[in-house]
């Protein structure tokens, strides 16, 4: 829908800079406490709930570790209160973690625990040097694949290895061993054990699909809980295997002593804990980026927060510490605003451990293994293998999946490194030629990629294609060209001007002289158009454009799309024939799955459809909805169409609250005011901003983000939901990255889009 008025005062508004939020009329109750502590209510509240998520998760990584179990619940208060102060991430909430289980057990199984702890220790040595060196950045630089592939590995080891304790066997430290070791496992089967894990296994994956209050309280805590109790009240269950802790928190602090040898291992050690605790710690501090907007990340501070953590809870006798994406998630979706919800969680574990350590003792094994089970096979993501695949990466994503489970973590890691480095360097090395025969007989090789020896093959072939005496031009656009391709495209040059034939080579820098594409409508690209044309004619003209210009260069994309899609995001937008999802997300095919309607509402059977099968059969990461200036269904909104007796009437039926909210002083309607926006684009904004929390709370699994792009000046505000305003994008957010990487870059909110965008000339 469109509309034709524009606000006088609209030129100056992409200069606004993002305000902090104001008190005023918007302050917080409680006097001077509140006024002091603005979030103190939302921040305990948080604390709680991840508190309750950490203590099971806590005790199970420890079981897995093959570790002293209190040293789980020791390394979450450390990560809790050391790397809540000193970290970079207010948000983010630190603890052990599944992601080292399986090179921790190795090293618990090589050197002991207190060696361990020593190696824990000077890990967080070497991740404050780290921060200090400013190296955060380049451990940001490990390909997505082999990330995801590492932590499919560790979660399909952990979740093998538990099977095992489940059936009432002993827990092994490998995958492979823990395989060999299933069938004796079975064979020894104990009852109990079995019907014990299971019952968690079935309540973790069940928990959630309740519906809310109920599924708010955390799934791992309530299976645990449930487990313990029926443990103690049948009969038959009586003898099973529990925890056992061998005394209090306190007890439970040690020092770490130095080995008697091997200080090889020890040091290399230290070096795998770090490399691999920072890559986790800044992968989980983007993902809550993701899920808050407006969170920034310092990343350099992070690496001294997490490294004084791992410090301090290796010379007490912790396991290592990473920012946690489990807790971190719970942590956000709690409502949380500051760090000192983690700091609280923390100390909650604490009292928990010293007061209530005889209940710990009460919990079976069986129950701890069910809970691991869960967590080892969540992390072996559908999403992430549907990313690799569309990426090409499946090949380094399974690699260093097979890695990590036949042989270690390290050497896993290598593989997949290594195989990324190969595909690197064959994509720098391959060349993309390809001829194009036109009507008139002429035939034109692009050559696109870098030209080298290596390619002098390929090159060949499509060179010997042309036919005999047939007029060619060599278009190199190329980044790279040495002599022996060079010289080889001229010895062809010659013998195919022997037969008669003309051919022209257009050298790289010509090749790339050529204007860059540009968007363009119908009417400026087409030329000389009859005064009276059909209807059909513009639409199907651009048709033809599309099979003479366009469809050759996208068919390798479609081809991989064929089978299927994996969108990064699903964006909801107005079906205003200006707004372009794909131009202003400089995204291409395959990435964004767009639904557009009539005031981009997030209501409605239509759009709900879509938004079901976007979360649940695509499960896209990021759900955004994308209003616009000018917007012809807000001024009906606004003029009392909602609720007449018409299509469209009935359809705004469902945007009054929007009205209501937007009348009673919506803070997103009145920044928009003070940043110098008409009556009807505050509305459209505060129609983002509601769209957005109804998608929430529906679909609590994706991030969601707000966008509101502003036609006269073709520019994507991103909605601030904590100050409560839209805010323009950093000049530099589009530097790297593509999709809606350079739409959320603006407040660090990355998603992974690496399409080229197809555009029309």
């Amino acid at each position: 829908m469109s509309n034709t008025s524009t606000s006088s005062t609209r030129a100056t508004r992409d200069e606004h800079a993002p305000a902090e939020s104001g008190r005023g009329e918007h302050s917080p109750p409680g006097g001077r406490f509140g006024r002091m502590f603005p979030h103190a209510r939302a921040d305990l509240a948080a604390s709680v709930v991840v508190f309750l998520v950490a203590v099971p998760l806590s005790l199970g990584i420890a079981v897995a570790s093959g570790a002293p179990i209190l040293a789980g619940l020791v390394a979450a208060v450390v990560g809790a209160v050391v790397a809540g102060l000193l970290g970079g991430s207010p948000l983010q909430v630190s603890g052990p973690a599944a992601g080292l289980t399986v090179i921790v057990a190795e090293l618990v199984n090589r050197f002991g625990w207190e060696v361990t702890c020593l190696i824990t220790a000077g890990a967080g040595v070497l991740q404050v040097v780290f921060g200090l060196t400013r190296l955060a950045r380049f451990a940001q630089a490990v390909p997505p694949a082999v990330v995801h592939g590492m932590l499919a590995g560790i979660g399909v080891t952990i979740a093998v290895s538990q099977l095992n304790v489940v059936f009432g066997g002993e827990s092994r430290t490998g995958a492979v061993d823990s395989l060999l070791a299933l069938p004796g496992s079975m064979t020894n089967l104990s009852p109990p054990a079995l019907f014990l894990g299971a019952l968690v296994v079935a309540l973790m994956l069940t928990w959630p699909r309740l519906p809310r209050p109920v599924s708010a309280v955390p799934g791992a805590l309530v299976a645990v809980l449930v487990a313990t109790v029926l443990s103690l009240a049948v009969p038959g269950a009586a003898g099973v295997v529990r925890v056992e802790l061998g005394g209090s928190l306190l007890d439970a602090l040690s020092t770490p002593v130095l080995p008697e040898s091997d200080w090889a291992g020890v040091l290399g050690g230290m070096l795998t804990v770090a490399l691999i605790a920072s890559v986790e710690s800044l992968l989980s501090a983007v993902a809550v980026e993701r899920m808050r907007p407006g969170t920034r990340t310092d990343a350099d501070r992070e690496l001294l927060g997490q490294g004084a953590a791992n410090t301090v809870s290796g010379l007490i006798g912790g396991l290592p510490v990473t920012g946690v994406i489990v807790r971190s998630s719970a942590n956000v979706r709690a409502g949380a605003r500051t760090r000192a919800s983690g700091v609280l969680h923390g100390v909650w574990i604490a009292l928990f451990a010293v007061v209530l350590i005889d209940v710990i003792e009460l919990i079976p094994m069986a129950a701890l293994a069910g809970l691991l089970v869960v967590v080892g096979a969540q992390l072996v993501k559908p999403a992430d293998i549907r990313t690799a695949r569309s990426h090409g990466e499946l090949a380094i994503y399974l690699a260093t999946l097979a890695g990590v489970v036949a042989l270690n973590l390290l050497e896993g890691v290598l593989i997949g490194l290594a195989l990324a480095g190969i595909a690197l360097l064959w994509r720098a090395v391959r060349s993309r030629p390809h001829l194009e025969q036109h009507a008139d007989g002429h035939c034109e090789l692009v050559v696109e990629g870098s030209l080298c020896f290596l390619s002098v093959p390929r090159l060949s072939r499509e060179l010997n294609s042309v036919p005999r005496g047939v007029d060619t031009t060599v278009r190199l656009v190329t980044d790279y060209l040495d002599h022996a391709a060079y010289d080889h495209l001229l010895a062809w040059k010659d013998r195919h001007e022997g037969t008669g034939a003309r051919v022209t080579v257009i050298e790289p820098d010509a090749a790339r002289a050529a204007p860059a594409p540009s968007y363009a409508t119908w009417s400026q690209w087409q030329s000389a158009q009859p005064v009276d044309q059909e209807p059909h004619e513009p639409l199907m003209a651009g048709v033809a454009a599309y099979h003479d210009t366009t469809r050759d260069r996208i068919r390798p994309t479609m081809s991989a799309l064929a089978d299927g899609q994996a969108p990064s995001a699903m964006m909801i937008a107005c079906a205003d024939s200006r707004v372009l999802p794909h131009v202003i997300t400089h995204s291409g095919p395959g990435d964004v799955f767009t639904v557009q309607n009539v005031g981009n509402l997030a209501v409605g059977p239509g759009t709900a459809a879509a938004v079901e099968f976007a979360t649940s059969a695509l499960d896209v990461p990021l759900v955004v909805v994308c209003g616009h200036s000018g917007c012809g269904a807000m001024t009906g909104l606004r003029a009392g169409l909602a609720g007449t007796d018409s299509a469209l009437g009935r359809w705004l039926l469902e945007a009054r609250p929007v009205l209501r909210a937007f009348e009673r002083g919506h803070p997103v309607g009145v920044a928009a005011a003070a940043d110098g926006f008409d009556e009807i684009d505050q509305l459209a904004m505060v129609n983002v901003a509601m769209q957005v929390e109804m998608v929430r709370a529906a679909r609590s699994g994706p991030r969601q983000l707000g966008l509101f792009y502003d036609i006269g000046t073709a520019a994507v505000l991103v909605l601030d939901e904590q100050a409560g305003r839209f805010v323009p994008i950093r000049p530099d957010a589009g530097a790297t990255g593509s999709g809606l990487d350079r739409i959320a870059a603006g407040h660090g909110h990355g998603i992974g889009s690496t399409a080229t965008p197809l555009q029309r000339v």
